[in-house]
């Protein structure tokens, strides 16, 4: 039997170095999951590593992805086998079989569709935590890259939450329009006078972007507001000095490295029905060998659907 996966093998443009290998699958190792993967969707956080941008904390060669669906076909417990399952933090999840500790396997309820649970992890873990770290009840809250589906998990569960008023910044006239008809105060991040104006009303700031964008924020907040710094969309970093609010950063993966297993499994459990009501963008479904017809997809000015590669 051989196995089919996405490696990067070097840093670079991920369509330049991206490579579809296939190898003979070796036995399971002992104590291990085998999982046979269903979904995995294309994310900012699956390209960004393989540009260079992380090469403190991800050195290649490694396999692609970072969240996705699968079923375990092998298991030291048979109890085990058949069952859903997200593999966090182990091998890349852009491949037809991986190998993954029990510990970071995430049960998947029959409730959750496939599609949804492929994208259960990196958006939606992440929003939940924010919130549940910087609570935004009664407070004015401001998003970068509003129209990213991280930033549209945000907007929906403030105002669940109890936000007093949420405001999005974006590119492009269009989504300006699509954040008003769901209640966000849109403004354009190419008008920076806006920008600076809307920092100053703002107590929480849930930043994914980085660069000149967060700068020109940092420097015009309250004092005691919180900057959440989540992700570096624009490839740059921000420039804090001289800031007067409270620049923090939040990575997912490193916060569940400090969490004990029970703690963030059942976060898991709390998330799941929350999930299952909100509304997250349609998919596009394209097979593991369509890779860069996904990425080129995922790249596209104004896409409507998320990108999922079918195993």
């Amino acid at each position: 039997m051989h196995n089919s996966a996405l490696w990067f093998r070097q840093f670079g443009q991920p369509e330049d170095v991206i490579t579809l290998e296939h190898s003979e699958l070796t036995p399971r190792p002992c104590g291990m999951l085998r999982v046979r993967m269903r979904y995995a969707p294309v994310n900012p956080s699956d390209l960004i590593p393989v540009t260079g941008a992380y090469r403190h904390r991800v050195v290649p060669p490694k396999v692609v992805g970072y969240e996705g669906v699968g079923v375990v076909t092998d298991a030291d417990n048979p109890e085990l086998i058949g069952r859903r399952v997200l593999p966090l933090r182990g091998e890349g999840t852009w491949q037809r079989w991986l190998d993954c500790s029990p510990q970071w396997a995430v049960p998947v309820p029959d409730s959750i569709p496939d599609l949804l649970a492929a994208r259960g992890y990196i958006n939606p873990l992440a929003a939940w935590v924010m919130l549940k770290k910087w609570p935004v009840q009664g407070k004015t809250v401001l998003l970068t890259a509003a129209n990213s589906s991280c930033a549209a998990l945000l907007t929906q569960w403030a105002t669940i939450q109890g936000a007093d008023q949420i405001f999005g910044v974006c590119r492009s006239e269009e989504q300006c329009h699509a954040l008003q008809r769901h209640g966000v105060t849109a403004v354009l991040a190419s008008d920076l006078a806006a920008v600076s104006i809307i920092a100053q009303q703002a107590d929480s700031v849930f930043d994914a972007v980085g660069g000149h964008l967060a700068t020109v924020l940092l420097a015009n907040l309250k004092p005691d507001a919180d900057f959440v710094s989540y992700g570096l969309l624009s490839g740059q970093p921000f420039d804090a000095r001289g800031s007067t609010g409270k620049p923090q950063r939040f990575h997912l993966r490193d916060t569940l490295a400090v969490t004990q297993t029970d703690e963030w499994q059942q976060w898991f459990v709390e998330l799941w029905p929350l999930l299952a009501q909100s509304h997250l963008p349609d998919v596009t479904l394209f097979a593991l060998e369509e890779w860069r017809v996904a990425l080129r997809e995922f790249a596209t000015a104004g896409r409507r659907c998320k990108p999922v590669l079918a195993m």
